[in-house]
């Protein structure tokens, strides 16, 4: 039934409420028939996502059925969790605000109202890492090893395109296609692929021998040359793949050039010599490693940072491969793993392995806070786990 102005003024009489304090106009609420609380969900957004979605830009929900769902816009990932609400949520299509009331004289004295639908819990959003790691895996399920490997014809393994890893990755577009970039994968045939390890450090030894006899300074190797000379040897563009991403590109009078980078080309280097012994003994290795780099490079431990391990406790010392991309992804078992390896960490030594699950608000620092606890040995600060390591 419509309630009338006289009912409204005897309920606010009963609830010692002053009309003169009060908005002239008054809601009456009542339930349509089709008014349930499944039909809606709620999503509380921050100003940025919001005005994405009024540019006219998507939100996208991505996770397969065993993951937990995330929400992702063009170049960030956000968790979702629900929030639940004491009061309940009703949603009033055309509802006016006090505001609008106070604008427009003529809203009448009262106005009655139909719910359409209530809640009384809602989606947060928080800002998370993207979930990146099961990119490589997918990838690493079937490496490209070269043009004419039978491996590939005959291979059952499923083959990615960008549309394929955006449905199966939790992350946003932006952040898969950089990490695509990171693990160095490239485009062959319409699908995204990892290069074998062996393979390409094949494509790599050709690049550095070529450069060696030609006598080219590494700062300034030429695109051209390079397909012209090793071109009937692997396929052009996995030629220029190998110079993108062991080199920086740069035009020079029209030409493109390439700077090949140290750094890399040394870590890849010393993965090759590593990966075939379970420990190496360190002085023995920094030899072996330093003539195995190309004429004019230097070779440094701090190469290696996410990719090895020197163990000082040992006599003689030693040095073996230990891949960041190798542990979990999530931070209490990413701890439980690294404690399981060395039971007493330095913060130098963890840091590589701990640095890619640092968020804007999480430091290295704040993670040791959380995950470990600290004492001092020998006059300096190691950390250990904070629960037994089975």
């Amino acid at each position: 039934a419509m309630r009338s102005r006289a009912e409204v003024d005897a309920t606010l009489q009963t609830a010692k409420l002053n009309p003169a304090e009060l908005l002239p106009a008054v809601h009456c609420l009542s339930f349509g028939s089709q008014a349930g609380s499944g039909e809606c969900c709620l999503l509380q957004l921050e100003p940025g996502l919001c005005a994405e979605l009024e540019a006219g830009h998507s939100l996208i929900i991505r996770g397969e059925k065993d993951e937990h769902a995330v929400l992702c816009s063009k170049d960030k990932t956000y968790d979702m969790k629900i929030a639940d609400t004491s009061n309940m949520l009703l949603f009033v299509p055309g509802c006016k605000t006090p505001e609008e009331l106070k604008a427009d004289p003529a809203s009448g004295n009262i106005i009655h109202s139909q719910i359409a639908g209530f809640s009384n819990n809602y989606w947060e959003l928080r800002r998370c890492r993207p979930k990146l790691k099961k990119l490589r895996k997918l990838l690493m399920e079937d490496p490209y090893d070269g043009p004419d490997s039978q491996k590939d014809q005959t291979s059952t393994f499923s083959k990615y395109t960008t549309e394929d890893l955006l449905s199966l990755i939790q992350a946003s577009e932006e952040e898969i296609l950089h990490q695509l970039q990171v693990i160095d994968a490239c485009k062959i045939e319409g699908y995204w692929r990892i290069l074998d390890f062996d393979y390409e450090m094949k494509l790599l030894n050709h690049v550095t021998q070529l450069i060696d006899s030609e006598s080219w300074p590494l700062s300034k190797v030429p695109l051209c040359a390079c397909l012209e000379e090793l071109g009937s040897l692997e396929p052009r563009e996995m030629i220029e793949h190998i110079l993108v991403s062991y080199g920086r590109k740069y035009i020079d009078a029209g030409e493109v050039f390439f700077e090949m980078r140290e750094d890399k080309i040394c870590r890849a280097i010393a993965q090759m010599l590593l990966q075939n012994a379970v420990k190496f003994n360190l002085s023995e290795f920094e030899e072996v490693w330093q003539q195995s780099v190309p004429e004019g490079m230097t070779t440094r431990l701090d190469q290696l940072q996410g990719l090895a391990l020197v163990d000082k406790s040992s006599r003689p010392e030693t040095i073996f491969l230990l891949k960041v991309e190798d542990l979990p992804e999530d931070n209490q078992e990413r701890f439980n793993s690294l404690f399981g390896i060395r039971e007493k960490w330095t913060e130098v030594d963890i840091t590589p392995y701990i640095q890619d699950l640092c968020t804007e608000k999480q430091t290295v620092g704040a993670l040791l806070t959380k995950y470990a606890r600290s004492s001092m040995l020998n006059g300096v600060k190691v950390y250990n786990s904070r629960r037994l390591i089975s």
